[in-house]
């Protein structure tokens, strides 16, 4: 996992309008001949130039990267621009790839990004071929803007083994998954919170306690609320409103 990114931050996205040309239209989506990418003559998948976005305008179903003149005003052969205006997007996804990923074009991909736009929730039990969200690569020759708004529980990291004030252990993987390890019912931290493992070591017995620093005060729904109030969705697992 890139350390610049992981599931659950909150970020503002936005890419400069840069001219394109319109390959095709249908009622569903656009074609353009993406204009930041260069064909991969080294590799065996052979990519046409174009890109495919869909237009719908339901969040979760349309593209990030908008069009100008919109999509229902062109037609092939038309030039346009293309790019992201100011939007906020959660992250659900980080995978990264060494080799670099190889994909018909160039440069190849060491990270993807998998984002939903605020407003949209992740589906928690989504069908065997469905793929939620948009995926864009933040080391690419797109020039992507991003602003990161919110890391929760940025103290901790991913494999963190902490205690709770409620004298439970649990393991960290993520800020809306939590295991813990008294194999009893899953549910959420009781804060303040002590580390007791990281990097698959105990914390020196003399080290100070980053995590018992943070969680000092405010609690778990505390941190799920300054979430939710960016992302706008609940957060999974989480009750409320």
């Amino acid at each position: 996992m890139d350390p610049s990114f992981r599931p659950g931050d909150v970020l503002r996205v936005s890419c400069p309008a840069t001219p394109a040309t319109v390959a095709c239209v249908t009622r569903y989506d656009i074609s353009l001949n993406w204009p930041w990418w260069q064909r991969d003559p080294d590799c065996g998948i052979h990519w046409t130039g174009g890109v495919v976005l869909p237009f719908s305008t339901t969040p979760g179903s349309r593209s990030l990267f908008r069009t100008d003149p919109s999509p229902d005003r062109l037609t092939a052969g038309d030039t346009c621009t293309v790019g992201i205006p100011s939007t906020v997007v959660h992250v659900i996804r980080v995978d990264r790839f060494d080799p670099p990923l190889e994909t018909g074009w160039l440069p190849r991909p060491t990270v993807a990004v998998t984002v939903l736009e605020a407003g949209v929730a992740r589906d928690p039990e989504p069908g065997e071929f469905d793929e939620q969200g948009e995926e864009f690569h933040p080391e690419d020759d797109i020039p992507f803007v991003l602003e990161l708004l919110l890391r929760p529980y940025a103290f901790l990291e991913p494999g963190d083994e902490i205690a709770d004030a409620a004298g439970r252990a649990w393991r960290f993987d993520g800020p809306w998954e939590w295991r813990p390890f008294d194999g009893a019912e899953p549910g959420t931290p009781v804060w303040p919170l002590t580390l007791l493992a990281r990097d698959g070591g105990p914390l020196a017995p003399d080290a100070p306690d980053p995590v018992a620093r943070a969680t000092a005060t405010g609690s778990h729904a505390a941190e799920a609320a300054r979430w939710q109030a960016l992302a706008r969705v609940r957060p999974a697992g989480v009750a409320g409103p």
